[in-house]
């Protein structure tokens, strides 16, 4: 039996392809099965001085994405000896990645397009995985797509149940149990009862804090003391009838040296726009991202500490003021432009490549794998999840030979 506990992107298609292959497979998910529709009910808290961005329901974190897909740190994984050229290739083409067709590019997002090639900019489309016959365009994408029309985690849960996996939901996993230098069971409590399932192999793909904890109530104490997040502003204005509101979000990307900046709605920038004819349709917003030093980590309770340095905030800064030349070659008044406050999203490092787990993304208790966030050696600045589900499948054909 393998259990894997998270349903994102980790351990959604690692689960998948198990269980297509024959294996015995338990997933646990610490919460509820939902409705896409419904996911914006599922953000986490943390306290009051951190503004992060995660969820903890079916399909994780990947249920209330963008669907953005883009290769992040290949070079950097290449120095631990991992190669994962061959299933980028295999993953993309499973998700369905591709540029948005023109059909799904609107008024906003083409403002944005076209002021970042004016400017000089490295200005392209984001890759996604959005079925656009699907997609009704209602600008609702980080509250759980109404029309589930993006990829999440939860369409390869699905898929793995199908193939004879097991889906325990509402299962809050504490710690992994050891025998002899073995991980052997898993210990989670569900319906205030405390469980223990069996185990050959575990696989912890619980993002970035909670398999931090686990990782330390099973006996690897350093998990966790460093913890990167991508912190991003968004930055916007005032533009007449935009609409860029109702958009499929994120449709456009700059990549810069130190950040990154795609379109990005968000209601709180009409709050810095004193006229009170301005509504939410005449708003145009890009979302400012960048990489961080990982000088974060995760509390014994589970909170999260971020400390921000110099270099984080110069990166942040660049970002903010090439955002606003682009808003303002897009039409933007220059005088309505603001900014939201500092937020993060994506958390990763604290189980690092080279560090807590090997190129195997096994840790030093025998049969016990990391494989999310947590075991990314650097922050990648941009999202993620296509890393991620590349990972996944890279231990799947480890696993599967095993």
């Amino acid at each position: 039996m393998i259990v894997i506990v998270g349903s994102g992107a980790g351990g959604s298609i690692l689960a998948r392809e198990l269980a297509l292959d024959g294996k015995p497979v338990t997933i646990l998910e610490k919460g509820p099965y939902i409705n896409s529709k419904d996911a914006f009910n599922y953000y986490d808290k943390y306290s009051e001085d951190v503004d992060l961005l995660t969820t903890t329901c079916i399909g994780g974190s990947t249920i209330v994405s963008m669907s953005n897909m883009v290769r992040a740190l290949d070079d950097e994984l290449l120095d631990y000896d991992i190669d994962l050229s061959e299933a980028y290739e295999y993953v993309e083409d499973l998700v369905g990645v591709h540029q948005l067709d023109d059909s799904h590019i609107g008024k906003g997002t083409q403002a944005f397009l076209d002021a970042g090639y004016e400017l000089g900019l490295n200005t392209l489309k984001m890759p996604k995985a959005i079925r656009e016959e699907d997609c009704i365009q209602c600008g609702k994408c980080a509250f759980g797509c109404p029309a589930d029309a993006k990829w999440s985690g939860k369409d390869y849960v699905d898929e793995a149940v199908e193939a004879g996996a097991t889906l325990i939901c509402e299962a809050d996993v504490k710690e992994v149990l050891i025998e002899n230098g073995k991980a052997v069971a898993v210990k989670y409590v569900k319906d205030n009862k405390e469980e223990i399932i069996n185990a050959e192999k575990v696989v912890l793909s619980a993002g970035a804090i909670n398999s931090a904890l686990i990782l330390r109530n099973s006996g690897i104490d350093e998990a966790g003391r460093e913890l990167f997040f991508d912190p991003f502003v968004t930055v916007g204005g005032y533009i007449k009838d935009i609409n860029f509101n109702t958009e499929v979000q994120m449709a456009g990307l700059v990549i810069g040296e130190n950040f990154v900046l795609s379109p990005h709605f968000s209601s709180f920038i009409r709050a810095n726009i004193p006229d009170d004819d301005v509504t939410d349709k005449d708003i145009l917003s890009i979302m400012v991202k960048t990489p961080d030093e990982c000088k974060g980590y995760v509390t014994d309770d589970g909170d999260v500490v971020k400390i921000n340095t110099i270099q984080d905030i110069r990166y942040l800064a660049e970002g903010t003021a090439t955002a606003g030349f682009i808003l303002e070659k897009a039409g933007v008044d220059p005088k309505t432009i603001g900014s939201t406050v500092y937020r993060g999203a994506h958390p990763g490092g604290s189980a690092k490549i080279g560090e807590i787990v090997d190129s195997n993304l096994e840790t030093e208790i025998n049969d016990l794998f990391v494989c999310d966030a947590s075991v990314l050696p650097i922050s990648p600045g941009k999202p993620p999840i296509l890393t991620i589900l590349a990972l996944s499948k890279r231990l799947a054909d480890y696993l599967k030979k095993e």
